[in-house]
């Protein structure tokens, strides 16, 4: 202890250090024993707390052991007495074996309760259905009240089904087909009370009245029957890929009666043989749309609106057009019989492009009618409306949907030109006749919209349906040869189209052949002066609009400029309206043609299997006179591949321009050669003679191609080859030998003088090489061939 004390801790030394390290600190030694003796009652204090709250914890940690303990004693107690009583309750003589069979009546208990609920479920269904038909002809607005209910029960017990996973789909499907059946009857049923009530009416005629007894009765069977419909619209509306089934907006059930006479009126003049009904007149049947809403339009306003309004404002259907404004619900309950007579036309005109045009152009006026007029956005608001013309347009009946289209059409481009399809043909047709139709329109946005809704849009669809043709081929080439392997058989054979022949270069030229056609009109058209001031007009609205939303009505700069050019709106860059289009036909086109080349190129090459395996070159008799190497037969296994060649060759000079031709020819020229080249020039020994008959072999294959493509066009795309031919059959020996014409004309190298040149040094091998006229071999490879000579002895 005493050594503690006369050792002070060390920190109590560091401390004095610090505070203590002047004789002027020495004054402030008062204060710093009064901060000192705060800190230590501030300590003490602080360590009495702690002990107390120590010791309170403890004796709550003492309470809650001992109560814990007892609650432990307790259910060991109740668990001895429940394992006595289910031992006697199962009969059994273990606790694990009694469990088990209770688990087992317990489960059966559960399985029992579940059926319960699943036939009270069917019983309650089979109630309101009763229910409900008891009452709707006697007093209808009492059997709405179990038709609603049991509805509710229908959608909850199809919402809960994910939860239950799919538990009960025969209890769903129940409750739904009741629904559905009482639903029906119901709606006959309030159909017929209205029906009644507007034959009161005299509806539609001049005479109709709705005044008094009449008005009440109508609005009472109008309620009806929008009371009806409400739930199953609700529903559908809280769900926005089912609001619009079969894309169209629902019709409310009061119109869909009332609009029945208004049919009955349309289908009259508009079928069979009235003179109103004319394909080549489809503004009747619109202008009578638009008539028939100038006519009944202050009817509804006046009378429905209020209903709607009354019914649907404070519920979740009130953002939805048709169950709050009048004319939206007239406009829907009226399209669908329009929708009907406009693809009834569309088969009767899709091969006249005049025609076609004409009712394309009436179907554009009448949605810019219905929008700008009328306010219409569909019935739903849902990605607005896109129209008529653009239900047309997705149908694809103009382009698609003709047998006719994918064929070649040989006759309406010049002979020397790339021939397009039928199709391509109709949808020039097409767009320049709709291009007539808009240029006298004054408005921009009017033109515009004609643009990007009509053109630009049925030539996206076209792209789509070519580049999908594309797809398909590559698709089925690509697996063709593995799945016939697999199969091996004849059968399996015959049953896949032949896309590796004739005809799958017949269906890669229709894509190339139409996508060049329309890449050229587009092009002649952006310099058309139409275009030309369309397009100066956008990129000055486009420069105007810089940081606004929209450029015209309601599309925006980026809109346009995805559809048209990049170049929108750019001050410094050039462009044209069909630039983004155009560039697609030109990358499909470019694609296309690469596709020809490989399938050519790989046709030729497995033809030119059976010539490789030829081994008698070295063998050849030396008999034939080099004057007659013309009247040489060409090799028996080469004519597969002169028959393909000349197939294919002709096909093409049919079919494709000189430019395209040639590039294509160009790569198949190469690949024979490096196939030649490799698998027999490199080889295979040769001799003279059969020097002679490989070169004649070559020149058949020069011949056919001069004769399609132009004159030494061949030779042109096998020059390594043909001056590998020269090398190849040098005549034997040595020294110059003239061949008659003048002096300084017509010297003939020897076999001898060449190699010694060849092999002496790359300088002089260059220059007997220039002797000889050979421009593209390397030294290396002239020595090569000449190491393929027999006589020089490999």
């Amino acid at each position: 202890m005493a050594s503690q004390l006369s050792s002070p801790d060390g920190r109590v030394e560091d401390y004095l250090n610090d505070k203590l390290q002047t004789t002027a600190d020495l004054e402030n030694l008062d204060s710093l024993l009064d901060n000192v003796q705060k800190q230590h009652k501030l300590l003490e204090q602080q360590l009495a707390e702690a002990r107390q709250s120590l010791a309170e914890s403890t004796r709550a940690t003492e309470i809650h052991a001992s109560v814990l303990q007892n609650e432990i004693q307790v259910f060991k107690k109740q668990q001895v007495d429940v394992d006595r009583r289910l031992l006697i309750v199962t009969q059994s003589e273990t606790s694990d074996d009694a469990v088990e069979i209770f688990d087992d009546d317990i489960k059966l208990l559960q399985r029992l309760q579940v059926a319960t609920d699943y036939v009270e479920l069917l019983a309650h269904i089979e109630d309101l259905s009763i229910e409900a038909r008891c009452n709707f002809k006697s007093s209808p607005q009492a059997a709405l009240q179990p038709y609603l209910r049991l509805q509710k029960l229908a959608i909850a017990l199809r919402e809960a089904q994910p939860a239950a996973e799919y538990a009960a789909p025969h209890l769903v499907d129940h409750a739904h087909r009741a629904a559905q059946a009482l639903w029906k009857q119901m709606k006959e049923a309030f159909a017929g009370d209205l029906e009644t009530v507007l034959k009161m009416m005299k509806w539609p005629g001049k005479a109709c009245k709705l005044v008094g007894v009449l008005e009440h009765q109508w609005a009472d069977n109008v309620e009806r029957l929008l009371e009806l419909q409400e739930p199953s619209s609700s529903e559908l509306n809280a769900q926005n890929d089912h609001v619009r089934p079969n894309d169209e907006a629902l019709v409310l059930l009061p119109l869909e009666v009332m609009i029945k006479p208004l049919e009955l009126r349309f289908q009259y003049h508009f079928s069979g043989d009235r003179p109103t009904n004319k394909f080549e007149k489809p503004e009747y049947f619109l202008s009578h749309i638009v008539g028939l809403l100038n006519q009944y339009d202050e009817f509804f306003a006046m009378h429905l609106q209020p209903l709607l309004r009354n019914r649907f404002r404070n519920s979740n259907l009130s953002m939805t057009s048709i169950f709050i404004d009048s004319t939206s619900a007239l406009i829907t309950a009226l399209l669908p019989m329009l929708k009907r007579k406009v693809f009834t036309v569309m088969p009767h005109i899709a091969k006249q492009p005049q025609l076609l045009s004409h009712f394309v152009h009436e179907l554009m006026n009448f949605d810019i009618t219905l929008r700008e007029e009328w306010g219409y956005d569909g019935g739903c608001g849902i990605d607005g409306w896109k129209g008529l013309t653009g239900e047309v347009l997705a149908k694809k009946q103009c382009i698609v949907d003709n047998p006719e289209s994918s064929e070649i059409d040989y006759d309406s481009v010049e002979a020397s030109a790339t021939k397009p399809t039928n199709g391509a043909i109709r949808v020039n047709d097409l767009l320049e006749t709709i291009t007539d139709r808009y240029r006298p329109l004054p408005s921009f946005s009017k033109k515009l919209r004609f643009l990007i809704d009509i053109q630009i849009a049925i030539f996206d669809l076209f792209h789509a349906r070519l580049a999908s043709s594309l797809e398909a081929y590559l698709t089925l080439t690509s697996t063709l040869t593995a799945s016939l392997a697999r199969a091996g058989s004849r059968k399996a054979e015959s049953s896949q189209p032949d896309l590796h022949g004739l005809a799958g270069m017949e269906r890669l030229t229709r894509v190339h052949g139409s996508a060049e056609y329309l890449e050229k009109k587009m092009r002649d058209w952006s310099d058309d002066v139409f275009f030309l001031e369309l397009w100066e007009e956008l990129q000055d609205r486009a420069r105007a609009h810089v940081g606004q939303k929209n450029l015209a009505g309601t599309m925006s700069v980026e809109h346009v400029a995805d559809k048209t050019s990049s170049a929108v709106g750019n001050e410094d860059a050039g462009g044209a309206l069909f630039d983004e289009t155009a560039g697609a036909y030109r990358r499909l086109r470019i694609r296309a043609e690469g596709i020809m080349a490989d399938q050519f190129v790989q046709n030729v090459r497995g033809s030119l299997k059976a010539y490789g395996r030829v081994n008698a070159w070295s063998g050849l008799s030396e008999g034939e006179s080099e004057d007659r190497d013309s009247n040489l037969a060409i090799s028996a296994e080469l004519d597969s591949t002169m028959q393909l060649l000349q197939s294919y060759l002709a096909f093409l000079a049919s079919a494709l321009a000189q430019a395209p031709r040639r590039r294509i020819t160009r790569q198949v020229t190469l690949s024979v050669q490096t196939y030649l080249w490799g698998q027999v020039l490199m080889r295979y020994q040769f001799s003279l003679a059969g020097s002679r008959q490989f070169e004649r072999d070559v020149q058949g294959i020069w011949e056919i191609v001069d004769r399609y493509i132009g004159a030494g066009q061949g030779e042109m795309g096998m020059r390594r080859l043909a001056e590998g031919l020269v090398l190849l059959r040098i005549p034997s020996g040595s020294g110059v030998e003239s061949n008659g014409e003048a002096e300084g004309e017509g010297k003939l190298l020897r076999l001898g003088d060449v190699v010694e040149s060849l092999f002496r040094s790359n300088e002089s091998g260059r220059e007997v090489l220039e002797e000889l006229g050979l421009e593209v071999l390397s030294e290396s490879e002239a020595r090569s061939v000449l190491e393929r000579r027999v006589d020089l002895g490999g």
